[in-house]
């Protein structure tokens, strides 16, 4: 069975680079995108056109995102007893001392800072994969 990737972005471009990038991936991964912090919602709580979506076994989440933002977004996920256990990986460009201890007062599993050069996306991509799917035993839905 593949992993199964919710990521929360809202730039279309950085949702392709990380959609790249996974394809090398040697171990399968099905990634799923959505573009705000509502659709997130909506789609981990298995609402209206998400009712038949998959339990991701972990999300990559930006914060900076419409309608309801990252920072909002892990705090639901945290405080809900059916999606707290899944690991949040912060992934966002926001090299911010304030939303660092935020993410991590909220319970995120990691922060990392989107580099702007491809290569370098692609290299923090492959070592989320390496640590995350294959380091790490994630919990079960």
């Amino acid at each position: 069975m593949p992993i199964e990737v919710l990521l929360v972005e809202d730039n279309p471009g950085d949702a392709q680079l990380t959609r790249i990038a996974l394809e090398d991936s040697k171990i399968s991964i099905h990634l799923n995108v959505v573009e705000d912090g509502v659709e997130a919602m909506a789609f981990l709580r298995k609402q209206e056109k998400y009712a038949t979506a998959v339990h991701p076994d972990i999300v990559l989440l930006d914060l900076n995102l419409p309608k309801k933002d990252g920072r909002e977004v892990l705090a639901e996920i945290k405080s809900d007893i059916n999606l707290k256990r899944i690991p949040v990986v912060i992934l966002t460009t926001s090299q911010a001392e304030e939303d660092i201890i935020k993410a991590y007062n909220l319970a995120a599993n990691c922060y990392i800072t989107k580099p702007v050069d491809f290569d370098q996306f692609a290299k923090i991509v492959q070592s989320i994969e390496n640590f995350w799917f294959v380091i790490v035993k994630l919990p079960p839905e």
